[in-house]
């Protein structure tokens, strides 16, 4: 699949949203990427899932790890087709951590994966909790790379699309100061902006 038939996917399920959004990172967009709209058809979600795998396959990784919540379907769809395990991170005490008796292997390789990256902070907080655990990440994988490509993880970093999405510091939003009412349409509340 190339850019225009995977977002066309995305257009054709309401998953590419214009307005005035509250990003997780507290920053401020006109656009939203809600993948949840488009992964809740399992043979879609398989079939992107699948697209992204197979930019990874040469790294044999034996478990995809994903932030909650977002993430969860999309590591478990690439894994599938990896033949891989799937493992989540979630929030405790304000970190993200494995829990529910999840363990890494010590160096177990792994790849780490998301739904959309912004500017990468819940991708990197993921990678340091596969370090905390003991594993090794060999790359990281998304179905949108909103950031234009500038996240940078340290790591091989692959996305199924990846566009150039304007953000706003809140304080410098253009569409707040033009009176444009924000929602929040992602599942974390918003980090605080200094």
């Amino acid at each position: 699949m190339n850019d225009r038939e995977i977002l066309d996917i995305f257009r054709g399920h309401g998953a590419l949203l214009e307005g005035h959004f509250i990003l997780s990172s507290g920053l401020h967009s006109d656009r939203y990427i809600q993948c949840a709209l488009v992964l809740q058809h399992p043979p879609i979600a398989g079939q992107l899932c699948s697209a992204l795998a197979e930019k990874f396959r040469q790294l044999n990784v034996s478990v995809v790890v994903a932030p909650a919540l977002g993430g969860i379907l999309v590591a478990h769809e690439v894994a599938r087709a990896l033949g891989a395990r799937a493992l989540f991170v979630e929030r405790q005490d304000g970190a993200l951590t494995l829990r529910r008796g999840f363990r890494l292997d010590p160096g177990e390789q792994s790849l780490v994966v998301e739904d959309v990256i912004t500017t990468g902070g819940s991708t990197r907080e993921t990678m340091q909790s596969v370090l905390e655990a003991g594993g090794e990440v060999l790359g990281v994988g998304a179905l949108i790379d909103r950031s234009g490509g500038a996240a940078d993880l340290g790591v091989l970093k692959e996305a199924l699309v990846t566009l150039a999405v304007q953000n706003y510091d809140p304080s410098d939003c253009p569409l707040c100061k033009a009176g444009v009412p924000a929602v929040k349409p992602g599942s974390r509340t918003p980090k605080a902006r200094s």
